[in-house]
């Protein structure tokens, strides 16, 4: 199971790594693009810089509890309480992402509004469609876990 892991390990990984990249080279681009598209406005671009910073913290945490959740996993307490509660991080975390990308679309919106084609609000839209799509399973899989967690805890006391 080691290498399984180490591969989803490393994949967690380098999923950091462009976002990071992101957020260093493409949000003050960004900033300073819906900066000159509404130059009337300054505090827009800095709601939005605000919006996909917070947007980021609660990605990086998502990625840690699974880094987490894949250790649980090596040390065989894939049904536990520890993995139980990665699990319910991810969730929240990605939910917290759709709720951060949904208060952020009028934004994008408007930054759409002026740009010919408007790539801004499909890629917004998949965001928060992804993440809800995380949420889901993160879910799922959160109920069951707990219910093998109580399936071995009623099997440990019947022995």
């Amino acid at each position: 199971m080691k290498r399984e892991t180490l591969f989803l390990k490393v994949a967690v990984i380098l999923m950091g790594i462009p976002v990071l990249a992101l957020c260093i080279f493409f949000v003050p681009a960004i900033s300073n693009f819906m900066a000159e598209l509404y130059p009337e406005t300054a505090y827009l671009h800095d709601l939005l810089r605000i919006g996909l910073y917070a947007a980021a913290i609660p990605f990086y945490i998502a990625l840690y509890q699974t880094f987490k959740l894949l250790v649980h996993i090596d040390q065989n307490k894939s049904f536990s309480e520890l993995s139980l509660k990665s699990l319910k991080n991810i969730k929240y975390c990605a939910t917290a992402i759709s709720i951060l990308y949904v208060l952020n679309m009028p934004l994008f919106y408007l930054m759409a509004k002026r740009v010919d084609p408007p790539i801004i609000m499909p890629i917004g839209y998949g965001v928060i469609f992804a993440a809800l799509v995380i949420a889901v399973f993160a879910a799922v899989l959160q109920k069951l876990v707990k219910h093998a967690i109580d399936i071995k805890s009623e099997n440990d006391l019947t022995v």
